[in-house]
Order: C-alpha cells, then sequence, then structure tokens
C-alpha cells in the first residue's frame, strides 16, 4: 500500500486542489504525529504531482537552452530547516521546486530556468539566479558594468517586465557598492546580490488541471535567455 501511494503517475494531471487545503491543515498541526497520519495526503497530492510537473516541463523546454544543459528537476524538502530560526514549526506550508542548469549546483545560487512554489498564500513561478555568493556576485557585476553585456542584460529584462514579468532578488542594496559608479545607467542591478524574473501569476484553477504544463512552457520560453546570461557569466 504505501509503494503505491508513493508511485509517481505518468503525467501531470494537477495538484490535490486548488486552494492548498493539506497546506491550510498543516499549518495548525504543527507536529510530527500528524504528519505522519496525512502524509500519503501529501505524497499523492502535492509530491508527486510536483515531480512530474517539473519532469514534463523540463522536457519541453530543453530545446529553448541551446548554450546549457538542464539538470534533473529537484522537489524541496517539506521539512523546514529550524537551526537558525526562531520560528520552530518543523513543516513548510508549501511545496517547492526547481529545473536547474546542469553543473550550476544547486539551490538558490544555482540558475534556475523554471521554480514553482504553491501554497496556501501564493502561486509564485520564477527563473534566474535567487541569490549569488562571492565570486557570483563579483563576476555578475563585472558584466553588467561591461558595455556589450550589460546592454544585453538591461534588454532582456525590459522584454520582460514589458510582458508582466517583474524582477527580484534575495537582497537589494541600498547603495552602489563600492569601487561602482553610484550613477551608471545600470546600478539597480549592481545593487542586487540575486536576480529572478517572476512570471504574471498563473490563475489558480489551473493548478488542478493538465493546462498548467501549457501555461508554464511559454512563460519559461521567454525567461530562457535571460538564465543563459546568467549561467554565462556566473558558472
Amino acid at each position: 500500500m504505501r509503494k503505491s501511494a508513493r508511485a509517481t503517475p505518468a503525467c501531470f494531471e494537477g495538484f490535490a486542489d486548488r486552494d492548498g487545503r493539506f497546506f491550510r491543515a498543516l499549518a495548525k498541526n504543527q507536529r510530527r504525529e500528524w504528519f505522519e497520519a496525512h502524509r500519503e495526503e501529501y505524497e499523492q497530492g502535492w509530491l508527486a504531482p510536483m515531480k512530474v510537473l517539473l519532469a514534463e516541463v523540463r522536457e519541453r523546454i530543453e530545446p529553448f537552452f541551446a548554450h546549457e544543459p538542464l539538470a534533473e528537476p529537484r522537489v524541496f524538502r517539506i521539512h523546514r530547516d529550524v537551526r537558525f530560526s526562531k520560528d520552530k514549526s518543523p513543516y513548510k506550508t508549501h511545496i517547492g521546486g526547481y529545473v536547474a542548469i546542469d553543473g550550476a549546483g544547486r539551490g538558490p545560487s544555482a540558475p534556475a530556468a523554471l521554480y514553482v512554489h504553491v501554497g496556501v498564500a501564493e502561486v509564485f513561478v520564477a527563473a534566474g539566479q535567487y541569490m549569488m555568493d562571492a565570486d557570483q556576485l563579483a563576476s555578475f557585476r563585472t558584466a553588467v558594468v561591461d558595455e556589450p553585456r550589460g546592454e544585453e542584460i538591461g534588454g532582456l529584462l525590459r522584454r520582460l517586465t514589458r510582458g508582466g514579468f517583474a524582477v527580484g532578488s534575495h537582497e537589494e542594496l541600498q547603495r552602489v557598492p563600492r569601487g561602482f559608479d553610484p550613477a551608471h545607467p545600470r546600478a539597480d542591478l549592481l545593487k542586487r546580490k540575486g536576480l529572478i524574473v517572476s512570471f504574471p501569476a498563473p490563475p489558480r484553477d489551473l493548478l488542478v488541471s493538465r493546462s498548467l504544463v501549457d501555461w508554464l512552457v511559454p512563460h519559461t520560453k521567454r525567461a530562457a535567455p535571460l538564465v543563459e546570461w546568467l549561467a554565462a557569466v556566473t558558472t
């Protein structure tokens, strides 16, 4: 019974529901006993669909990344890392997964072709490099002030924002870092310690529909040149 409960479906047919009812209940029941009693609900309704969603989308978007091969999808653990947090709640109230550039590492410092986050409060989809380590950040800033490469990333971001994408990052400095011209035309990028674009918010009804795959693919295609730019510069 347990083995079949964890089996991954052949193709994405939707998450358990559009409102994240499992995560609403989990937020009120942050206990190991409750989670273990409802583990199958999580695995069948959220974990397995996320895995197959990312696998399907990865296969369809791979041709958009001619210069940077894609890694296998990864889904984040539902267990929170509470070692350095005042909030000791053991479980996340969302599920998140991503498809990164192959060989670029794991986690938020790896350029990602796609990140999907589904929870109670929001559905969030993005692409890019959420945070950068010191070496990545130095390479990024050098590229931003370089005229050919800097003009290229500026143009990519302008086109994406006109299409409804929003620019973001893990952290943004109040001032341009030392050694760079505060009046530089791309000073806003120099202040960032990462760079992502969040997609227009998908309708929640898509969460329970196979159509989510078809919604994600063209949006990911539009963001692909940005991700390849970041991978070329920081990896």
